[in-house]
């Protein structure tokens, strides 16, 4: 009782069972991909954060580099080109990738077919970063190719998530 008590008073549900049903989710679409949160920092007292990632043939995010999260996957479904530093890995379904924090990452799928991929941030945070950039996914049809719109947000809003973006120089905005 005291646990369930405490939990509430400081506004965190991390005592709490949660249940995601297939296919629901809120869910964001970013350049080439789409992200159902499975569980949110505010739903964990900050200590992860978990999506289920749908990446287009040909998407994936730019190079960056996270400074307060480690980053890690999942591969379900696809084949995806990594890069991590200096080190390329090409993955595919039953894949797991760590990424720590402060090292340049990208991945890319290189594929015919949509990859699905589990994704962890430790800590949670970056969640509210795809929260604020990425467009919900209900107001959107499909898997877009958003990039512009998408990249002027990110490039705006990263700093202050302690994310940076290493975007080639024609594309800084």
């Amino acid at each position: 009782m005291s646990n369930q008590s405490n939990s509430n008073q400081n506004g965190s549900n991390q005592n709490q069972v949660k249940h995601v049903p297939a296919g629901t989710g809120p869910a964001y679409c970013g350049p080439g991909d789409r992200m159902t949160f499975l569980i949110t920092g505010a739903e964990t007292g900050g200590t992860f954060f978990m999506a289920e990632v749908s990446v287009a043939p040909g998407g994936g995010p730019p190079p960056h580099v996270h400074s307060r999260e480690d980053e890690s996957f999942y591969v379900q479904q696809g084949t995806l080109a990594v890069q991590v530093g200096d080190k390329a890995l090409n993955v595919s379904a039953g894949d797991f990738v760590h990424m720590p924090r402060g090292r340049a990452h990208s991945f890319k799928n290189v594929g015919e077919e949509t990859a699905k991929l589990l994704m962890v941030a430790t800590p949670a945070g970056i969640d509210n970063y795809f929260a604020e950039v990425f467009f919900p996914a209900a107001d959107i049809a499909d898997i877009p190719q958003i990039a512009e719109a998408v990249i002027g947000r990110a490039l705006k809003t990263a700093p202050k998530y302690g994310l940076e973006l290493l975007l080639p120089a024609g594309k800084q905005r």
